[in-house]
């Protein structure tokens, strides 16, 4: 193995008690990880801020904008922070660098500092934004070799605007231009910090300096394909992401030299799909901003949630904030539209009920559309009113759902959509349906260190694991933590190459057959009772008067390991749905199991054989809701730390901070929930909730926080019982500790 894929794997192990960890605040399975841990110095200024705003200047806004107009509204919504336009693209203060290119409208105004200075005149934080990914035609041509090339060899124009050309993220343009960019604008304005968007470039280039650089590193030619099992396009992955880290090192350490409490801060990350390792992220950022605006298409609205989990997964306890847009996010890019003012309100809401501080962005300076204007005004100041209560330090979930960036490279290739990401969002609705209170889990940070708050593990899908990760697994299961697993979970090894056999076979109980079905119509799940107790296993909850369910529709063949076994689930296999007088099961040749289920003295282990999470996401069958929901609480075998009982459907999330312990409950229920925008909220009634309290605790006081009231509780053996009438969008149930 490689130096360069030893450090893209390398993972720490170590040992401690899972499931047997007390529910106690001061017990190191809910202590903040080292990566979360923020001190209280200027040179550390990142947790400070709870709430931000983003001004992004359009070429025009110099002098045709009201500077007043904005300072007074941060200063009445309260805003701690700002990120403002400085350059890149263009430049919004007077820049003395050749070829940056200045705003035709700047003369001699420093409108970035004019601003800079106002907001720094309410206390508020300040970085810098620029934008790396297009330049002029001066630059072009003074020099073209910064231009991005495409295969065929052409230097491309933007694709927006064809006066731009498209810039090369990985030349000289990046790291001799944009930082003597970045070093000019910290020395002029000493700000907290610069934050660049469309810096990691805009597809593959083959560009002199690409085509040179990918050469040295790897002795290939730059890749013609997006295979990952080529070769070229293997170390083209690798080498891609070393040049961007070596870019954002770079940065960095020219940005401290001028100011030494400043950092810069990319805008990167995110979940499976994103392409920079967010482990390596997590380990760089002192801070970060979830750059996930709005939703399109059918987008859930737990969406931006778990984008904020998917942060704070390698992120830990460090401030993350939640960007929204106030505008509609659509392909048409609508960037002066506005949305609806509850789609706003539930997007915002689930991001800070999942731990984002809330960061609006408004493109142009000059609203057009004011009547977002309010919206968040009145977001801000609720936000405001109750910020001791926003500063989580840890959350109480006892139920993490894994995910993979390396299996969504190497394995989903051009189907990680489908093969990676499905599977993920098809678990996260089933949790989200069953009122679970759950965390994110980057599967490259399975040391206990990172997985100790958790009684369950989920691996949706996680088809590529190395052996240490496969090892580190069971040594999770030993020390008494449970597993869920679906269809080809580590069937494949960390560069997406098929095994001979699950690398967690023997947790599985299941060995590989030696090919895979799929997609199959016409395929059920018979429902089978224990023969020895003529009863249904845990796991068939609520399907006692059904007879079989519909399958997944792919499935990995598999055969048992050792003696025989009992599975409640046995597949009919697939036949045939037309002509209608052939849709009949034929008589099966053998039994296949569509369950494994093990059980230990501390562990449980479930592994279903065939994608019934992605099928669940594609299908929103209920019963595959119900089956997943049964799943997790037999593994998980506990008292949850919350039950919300009641209609509807609700996001929850469990947090705890220095003398308090909150619980939001996310109002999903809405006929536009699977697509946006919401166009009213429909309030849910009648929720009785039961909060497990944290040993050697003591509550002196509950209240609704959005409400705005104290609500009356009953204690009950280490319990908090209380009944909300009515939730809109969100509530927050707040309970005080004695100190």
């Amino acid at each position: 193995m490689d130096d360069s894929r030893r450090a893209f794997i390398k993972q720490a192990v170590g040992l401690s008690v899972v499931c047997a960890a007390r529910f106690d605040s001061e017990d190191p399975a809910y202590a903040s990880t080292s990566n979360g841990v923020v001190g209280d110095d200027k040179a550390e200024w990142y947790q400070r801020p709870l709430r931000w705003a983003q001004l992004a200047f359009v070429e025009d806004d110099p002098g045709n904008y009201d500077l007043s107009f904005w300072l007074d509204y941060f200063q009445k919504i309260h805003v701690d922070a700002a990120c403002l336009s400085a350059g890149g693209v263009v430049a919004f203060y007077p820049t003395e660098i050749p070829l940056h290119y200045r705003s035709k409208w700047l003369g001699t105004m420093d409108t970035f500092g004019d601003i800079v200075a106002g907001c720094r005149k309410l206390g508020m934080n300040v970085i810098a934004r620029t934008d790396a990914h297009a330049c002029h035609q001066d630059v072009y041509d003074a020099h073209p070799d910064w231009i991005a090339v495409d295969e065929e060899g052409h230097k491309r124009r933007h694709p927006s605007d064809p006066q731009y050309w498209i810039t090369c993220a990985l030349g000289p343009y990046n790291f001799d231009f944009m930082t003597s960019v970045h070093q000019e604008i910290m020395r002029k304005y000493m700000v907290d910090g610069i934050f660049t968007n469309r810096w990691s470039g805009s597809g593959m280039c083959y560009c002199e300096h690409c085509v040179k650089s990918f050469r040295e590193f790897s002795g290939l030619d730059l890749p013609r394909t997006d295979d990952p099992q080529n070769p070229a396009r293997r170390q083209y992955i690798l080498w891609n992401q070393a040049r961007l880290f070596e870019l954002w090192r770079l940065w960095n350490q020219k940005l401290k030299e001028i100011n030494p409490h400043a950092s810069y801060i990319a805008n990167a990350g995110g979940g499976a799909l994103s392409p920079l390792d967010m482990k390596t992220i997590g380990e760089l950022a002192p801070t970060l901003f979830a750059d996930r605006q709005g939703r399109s298409g059918l987008m859930a609205p737990w969406a931006n949630g778990k984008n904020g989990k998917e942060y704070r997964a390698t992120m830990g306890q460090k401030a993350i904030g939640g960007i929204f847009s106030v505008g509609i996010e659509d392909k048409y890019r609508w960037k002066d539209s506005v949305q609806s003012s509850d789609e706003i309100r539930l997007w915002v809401a689930d991001g800070i009920a999942q731990g984002l501080r809330p960061w609006f962005t408004k493109f142009n300076a000059k609203p057009i559309d004011r009547r977002w204007l309010p919206v968040v005004e009145e977001i801000y100041k609720w936000h405001y009113a109750n910020e001791s209560y926003l500063r989580n330090e840890r959350s109480f979930a006892r139920v993490g759902l894994v995910y993979s960036q390396q299996t969504a490279t190497f394995y989903g290739g051009k189907r990680a959509q489908a093969l990676v990401e499905d599977p993920a969002l098809g678990f996260y609705q089933a949790l989200i349906e069953a009122r679970i209170p759950f965390e994110m889990v980057h599967d490259r940070l399975l040391d206990p260190e990172h997985i100790n708050q958790f009684c369950t593990l989920i691996f949706p899908n996680i088809a590529a694991l190395s052996t240490a990760q496969c090892q580190q697994i069971r040594e999770f299961v030993e020390r008494g933590g449970s597993v869920i697993a679906t269809y080809e979970t580590s069937l494949y090894d960390e560069w997406g190459v098929r095994r001979r056999d699950f690398g967690l076979s023997s947790i599985f109980g299941a060995s590989f057959a030696g090919d895979a079905q799929g997609p199959m119509l016409n395929s059920y799940l018979a429902l089978e009772k224990d023969p020895m107790s003529e009863t249904f296993h845990p796991l068939l909850s609520g399907f006692e008067d059904a007879t079989r369910l519909i399958n997944a529709t792919n499935q990995v063949n598999v055969k048992p390991i050792g003696h025989s076994f009992f599975s409640p689930l046995q597949i009919v296999p697939t036949y045939p749905d037309l002509p209608m007088e052939d849709v009949f099961p034929r008589p099966m040749k053998e039994r296949s199991p569509g369950v494994f289920l093990r059980e230990s003295e501390r562990s449980r282990v479930v592994y279903f054989p065939g994608d019934i999470d992605r099928t669940f996401w594609e299908v929103l069958d209920v019963d595959h809701a119900k089956l997943l929901r049964n799943a997790v609480l037999w593994a998980t075998n506990e008292t949850a730390p919350i039950s919300v009982e009641g209609q509807g459907i609700v996001d929850i999330s469990v947090w705890g901070q220095k003398n308090s312990m909150t619980v939001h409950i996310v109002n999903l229920t809405n006929p536009m929930m699977m697509k946006g925008p919401v166009r009213e909220v429909i309030p849910i009634a009648n929720q009785r909730v039961r909060i497990q309290i944290p040993e050697e605790r003591h509550v002196t006081r509950a209240k609704l926080l959005v409400s705005g009231k104290d609500i009356s509780y009953r204690r009950e053996q280490g319990l908090i019982l209380l009944d909300i009438s009515s939730i809109g969008v969100h509530e927050v149930i707040a309970l005080d500790f004695a100190i």
